[in-house]
């Protein structure tokens, strides 16, 4: 079946949707007209940029243009991923830390599905690189600002508690157990909601579009099976590192709390 190419009307009818969302703000007033609109036009742009960049990359075929476009990708990332905390870390920490933890997360998952599952030909082949790094990034982001933004905010509110455990003799790591775990299990939910649901209530992006493109749908399912455990992959390796990280930092070799590590609190 011939793949359905849609032209620029097509695309304005599908916008006034956003108009009507809206408007349904201004006249409930929730205050989100101006950010549905300026969220639109940036994912307007971004997707026009990437899509003239990416026929470059896949007409170039290299390593080097490959790997430049996937680390500003993942700068872009981390950048996002500090903005949707609440309390971040000070310093260069706030941005560092979740960028590496992605980096380092999306960086293994990638190459280990390019050289093992899907090997194309060269392995490092843009086609098939850029968008499963997006799809595996884009989740692994979700993951690593939630836990980051439920473990300096829960920190912060059981301040006391975690004092008292500390003074009470018990090194950093214990008194500090519990307030990373529940910043875990807040930032695998999202994937893991996601995987239950996937399926029977939603057929996901990737998997759509292979089959409105014409790939037999077993091939698809299976294509999608495998996109949904790198990102579960992914999205795991990439909390836990930021969250102990972050952990670390919010604590020092005297095993003392130290919430003057974090910013002033947005707003």
């Amino acid at each position: 079946m011939p793949l359905i190419a849609l032209d620029y009307l097509d695309l304005a009818l599908a916008a006034t949707l956003l108009l009507v969302n809206a408007g349904l703000s201004i006249w409930l007033q929730l205050g989100l007209a101006r950010d549905t609109l300026i969220a639109a036009a940036r994912m307007v742009v971004q997707l026009g940029l990437m899509g003239l960049v990416l026929k470059v990359l896949f007409t170039l075929v290299s390593p080097w243009l490959t790997a430049l476009f996937a680390l500003l990708m993942v700068l872009f990332a981390g950048r996002e991923a500090m903005a949707r905390q609440e309390r971040r870390l000070s310093g260069w920490w706030g941005y560092g830390v979740g960028t590496a933890a992605m980096l380092a997360a999306a960086a293994v998952v990638t190459l280990f599905a390019l050289t093992t599952q899907v090997q194309p030909e060269p392995w490092y082949d843009p086609r098939y690189a850029i968008p499963l790094l997006g799809m595996i990034l884009g989740n692994t982001m979700t993951g690593v600002a939630l836990g980051l933004h439920t473990l300096t905010t829960t920190a912060s509110r059981e301040k006391g508690g975690i004092e008292a455990q500390l003074m009470l003799g018990r090194p950093r790591g214990q008194a500090l157990r519990p307030v990373a775990a529940a910043a875990l299990h807040t930032a695998l939910m999202p994937i893991v909601n996601s995987m239950a649901a996937t399926g029977l209530v939603a057929i996901p992006g990737m998997m759509t579009g292979q089959i409105l493109s014409g790939v037999d749908p077993v091939e698809a399912v299976k294509y999608q099976t495998l996109i949904m455990f790198l990102i579960a992959g992914g999205t795991g390796f990439g909390a836990l590192t930021a969250v102990l990280a972050g952990a670390a930092r919010l604590t020092d070799a005297r095993h003392r709390l130290r919430l003057d590590r974090l910013a002033a609190k947005k707003g």
